[in-house]
């Protein structure tokens, strides 16, 4: 009389075979149950996750929460994150991750708190004080990777055979990566350099900032000069075209056509709490800081 087919632990279509079949979409009930997790960085934060037996989702799902506060390539030995969450269960199961209610990242002994609220219907992140955890540009513009080489006025390239300045940070990581924009804007440049950066697209941000991304395998689809991107669109992905010895990506940053250090850059925050809403924020607070700060 039915066939069930489940499209996830928790959703499923349920179609009824009578003589006019129908299908009507459902939903098994969800239990959430609230839960914390404490973690030290030893190697990495992936692998501090796997350590203490928690969802690996829990470090993609920081990792995009202070994409614009912490560079985790840049993790040291002994940082340590606090987390408040919900674990979401079906029929008694596991069957995911929740909502990250709160959240503290210790960081070179900098504690870096992560509340979530809503706010006009739309819901971020914020600090202690109300202020986005959301920036005008990502920390990196790839994730999982290591740093490979600096910013330098005198790096030895390996190719030439020559000492000349690296005005840039190279991103080791497998062909393929996809390389995302650091920040909304629209496409400068985009090209071949066969004795320098092969593939590259350069970004105008605004009358300030301009990133390169160089070394590409390739463009993503659609990108071209003039096109508006969106802060974290893929444009590209990882490669060793030009001079590279191994498959990188070479990031650079310019403010006002000046090459800066791109672990160096700030940016403004984002639209805080509201006024209006900074009572029950400040409420939220109060909560869930002490539960952070005991565990």
């Amino acid at each position: 009389l039915y066939f069930v087919y489940e499209q996830s632990p928790t959703n499923y279509v349920r179609y009824k075979l009578y003589d006019t079949i129908s299908a009507e979409l459902g939903q098994k009930p969800i239990e959430r149950k609230l839960a914390n997790s404490v973690g030290v960085i030893k190697t990495s934060f992936w692998n501090a996750i796997q350590d203490n037996d928690d969802d690996v989702a829990l470090a993609v799902r920081l990792s995009e929460i202070y994409a614009w506060n912490i560079d985790f390539f840049e993790l040291k030995p002994d940082d340590k994150y606090k987390v408040i969450y919900r674990k979401l269960y079906v029929d008694g199961k596991y069957a995911g991750l929740g909502q990250i209610l709160a959240a503290d990242f210790i960081h070179e002994g900098d504690n870096y708190y992560a509340f979530y609220f809503e706010q006009k219907g739309k819901w971020a992140y914020f600090d202690e004080d109300g202020k986005s955890l959301q920036r005008a540009f990502l920390k990196a513009p790839l994730k999982y990777t290591r740093i490979s080489s600096h910013f330098s006025n005198r790096r030895w390239e390996p190719i030439l055979k020559i000492f000349r300045p690296h005005h840039g940070v190279d991103y080791a990581a497998p062909s393929g990566t996809p390389v995302h924009a650091l920040g909304e804007g629209v496409i400068s440049a985009k090209g071949y350099q066969r004795m320098g950066g092969g593939n590259y697209i350069r970004i105008r941000h605004n009358s300030v900032y301009t990133t390169q991304y160089a070394h590409l395998s390739r463009f993503a689809k659609g990108i071209r000069v003039g096109i508006h991107v969106k802060q974290d669109q893929v444009i590209g992905y990882v490669g060793m075209t030009g001079l590279a010895t191994g498959p990188h990506l070479d990031f650079r940053v310019f403010k006002r056509g000046r090459a800066i250090n791109p672990l160096k850059l700030k940016s403004p925050p984002s639209v805080p709490i509201l006024k209006a809403y900074k009572p029950a924020f400040d409420s939220l607070v109060r909560k869930y800081m002490p539960m952070l700060d005991s565990l």
